[in-house]
């Protein structure tokens, strides 16, 4: 499906950066966001930790050898398929000297050897037994490892450079009895960087701690100065998107506390005329927010507060750059947009995730993809998606709700936002003021790391039980 191209001009990245940069003429290149989106890619859903196991043999169990051959099959033991692209497994050996080179080759893999990599690295800790490894890795042409399935046998082997007999029975994951494959936890798997299988020599090693911006919104209302402290910008310069003439008022960002939590309101207000029209945006005032998890927990609403219902609302929070020149390569946007009473060809509720690479203002052209779902979402809704150097993926309510491909990543840093506006004015003709508002709980960023909705929700209650209402650690990307 295919939707209509709309003038939904960005211009909250746009204000945000002509008060950043003091760049005239920021305004006549606004960033467009759903002007037309190709159907919704489908992908493969992430694992959770401990969803692969690795089993292992050996080809050569003599201590000394002309060379090593460790045989390895990778289980998938989760309920989501994994891409084998995202997966390296690591087997340590100790170096004879440490001037002995090693030479790979892959003999035999069900996947084809021609995609499966092998390269050598050195341990920031050594230890008796280890102070390289092997990392083997595969190609996208290894295809997708479905749930409860394993990769056949890879069969590969190394030696040394010089082609002298190597010493494999100090080697930590060498193990001279496996004849026959069996799990080994002597022998690593890490999905997209993070280990979910087997021990490093010596232990894991603690990462250092992740950058994160966490707010709680325990504001007092628009002008309080804690908002810009902690960088945040409360919009009030005019134009897109939504109604030609409306106006962003700061008035409509406010705060309030409700079953002991606070919470961050945005509201939208009309009569019917683009002058009577005020809506609401707020956003980080850097762009230093890249690849990680960003998370939020959002009240949607498919009923005015007051007044009569109907109008062609937009509730958001998102992710977004600056389009600094027409098709630029290092324009981004991420966008979860829920529109309770339709707008943009659609005739009721429906819910857009949109992943955006670059687009032209001047003709439409556009590349970006999304994936939809129509009905309600009214209501309390976790909201998290993750960026990693493989692809884009959604989550509603801890349900994985689209995957976009990595020809969406970002190139450089974006803002993170909130907005509430109108599409249009055709969805409900009358005079009379009516009110929408939309509501966010917390906001949270972890840079540089793909969390589950289950670890966001674990970090967001352990910043709430310390007492933590903001914390931003995050430097630029």
């Amino acid at each position: 499906m295919r939707r209509t191209p709309h003038s939904r001009l960005r211009t909250s990245a746009v204000g945000a950066l002509a008060m950043i940069l003091g760049t005239a003429g920021l305004a006549a290149l606004p960033g467009t966001a759903n002007a037309s989106g190709t159907a919704s890619t489908s992908g493969t859903a992430s694992t959770s930790s401990g969803a692969l196991a690795v089993q292992y043999r050996t080809g050569v169990n003599s201590a000394t050898a002309s060379q090593s051959a460790p045989w390895f099959k990778i289980r998938n033991t989760g309920t989501a398929p994994v891409p084998l692209s995202g997966v390296k497994l690591r087997y340590y050996l100790k170096a004879d000297s440490a001037t002995t080179n090693y030479r790979f080759s892959c003999d035999w893999a069900v996947r084809g050897c021609s995609n499966v990599t092998g390269s050598f690295g050195t341990l920031t800790r050594p230890t008796a037994t280890a102070d390289r490894y092997l990392e083997i890795g595969f190609s996208a042409a290894a295809g997708t490892l479905a749930p409860g399935a394993d990769t056949g046998d890879i069969q590969v082997r190394f030696h040394r450079s010089d082609w002298q007999q190597l010493v494999q029975s100090d080697d930590h994951s060498f193990g001279p009895g496996q004849s026959a494959y069996a799990d080994w936890p002597k022998v690593t798997a890490q999905l997209s960087g993070t280990t979910v299988w087997g021990t490093e020599p010596g232990g894991p090693v603690d990462p250092p701690p992740a950058q994160s911006l966490f707010d709680d919104f325990a504001y007092t209302g628009s002008t309080d100065p804690r908002l810009t402290a902690n960088g945040w910008m409360i919009r009030s310069w005019g134009g897109g998107p939504g109604v030609p003439g409306a106006t962003w008022s700061p008035q409509n960002i406010g705060f309030s506390t409700e079953g002991g939590s606070t919470l961050l309101n945005l509201k939208t207000s009309t009569e019917g005329t683009a002058a009577s029209t005020r809506q609401a945006e707020i956003s980080t005032n850097t762009m230093k927010f890249r690849n990680g998890t960003y998370a939020a927990r959002v009240k949607f609403s498919d009923a005015p507060v007051s007044g009569p219902d109907g109008d062609h609302v937009i509730q958001t929070f998102f992710a977004i750059n600056d389009l600094k020149s027409p098709m630029a390569d290092d324009y981004a946007e991420y966008d979860f947009e829920y529109l309770p009473n339709g707008g943009w060809g659609e005739t009721s509720n429906a819910f857009f995730t949109t992943s955006w690479d670059t687009y032209h203002p001047g003709t439409g052209q556009v590349v970006n993809t999304h994936s939809v779902e129509r009905g309600s979402f009214d209501g309390w809704r976790d909201l998290v998606f993750t960026i990693d150097d493989q692809d884009i993926r959604y989550y509603v309510d801890g349900r994985l709700f689209g995957t976009h491909s990595a020809a969406y990543l970002p190139e450089r840093g974006m803002l993170i936002a909130f907005n509430q506006w109108l599409t249009s004015l055709a969805g409900q003709p009358a005079t009379a003021p009516r009110t929408y508002e939309q509501q966010v709980d917390w906001v949270l960023h972890v840079k540089d790391r793909v969390l589950t909705p289950a670890e966001v929700a674990s970090r967001v209650n352990a910043y709430r039980t310390a007492g933590t209402s903001f914390e931003d650690t995050v430097t630029a990307s």
